[in-house]
């Protein structure tokens, strides 16, 4: 099972997008018959399928194994990852999105969008890989914000300039800083 899937395609998402398929879908974190599941869910085996088929069909679901239950042959079925991605390319940005500069939601709405597709690539391939996530919140009274973000900005312009040459493997540095929406203004 991959830790993401990153969804792509309308057939994926549409067949995602109905809340008893979620269900299933969840039911499926581990190896399991359609039986299995409609006794989890009250629903007879077929209506199961139903839905299993969909996500079969859009790669949302694996047939991992199959065994013989009174002479029938049963599917083994599981999720294909433990997260499920959108692509916002499956609807794209409509009109122009404001993003005049590094200070602009529309910046960092694009930078978002850049780092899922990015990471999205990187868990199609194999291995592990080095990388760092570090999150935090702080406060900063109104006065001191532009303060704070000239020197984030500062600093972390200064750690590009000092590693940026020509040589090594290559890293994307993301930055985010934006409000929490839980904050007073």
């Amino acid at each position: 099972m991959k830790e993401l899937l990153y969804l792509d395609r309308f057939e994926q998402a549409e067949a995602l997008f109905k809340p008893q398929r979620v269900e299933v879908l969840r039911r499926l974190a581990e190896p399991r018959s359609c039986t299995e599941v409609g006794v989890e869910l009250d629903q007879t085996p077929q209506r199961v399928y139903y839905h299993v088929k969909r996500l079969l069909d859009a790669g949302l679901v694996d047939r991992v194994s199959e065994r013989r239950v009174r002479g029938i042959n049963e599917g083994i079925y599981q999720a294909s990852a433990r997260s499920y991605w959108l692509s916002p390319r499956l609807v794209g940005t409509i009109g122009d999105r404001s993003a005049r500069d590094q200070l602009s939601l529309g910046y960092l709405l694009n930078l978002v969008e850049e780092v899922q597709v990015d990471l999205a690539a990187l868990e199609a391939g194999t291995g592990e890989l080095p990388t760092l996530g570090v999150s935090g919140e702080i406060r900063l009274p109104r006065e001191r914000r532009q303060a704070f973000l000239d020197e984030l900005r500062d600093t972390l312009q200064n750690l590009l300039t000092r590693y940026g040459g020509a040589e090594g493997d290559a890293f994307r540095l993301a930055v985010a800083c934006y409000p929490r929406g839980d904050t007073d203004e």
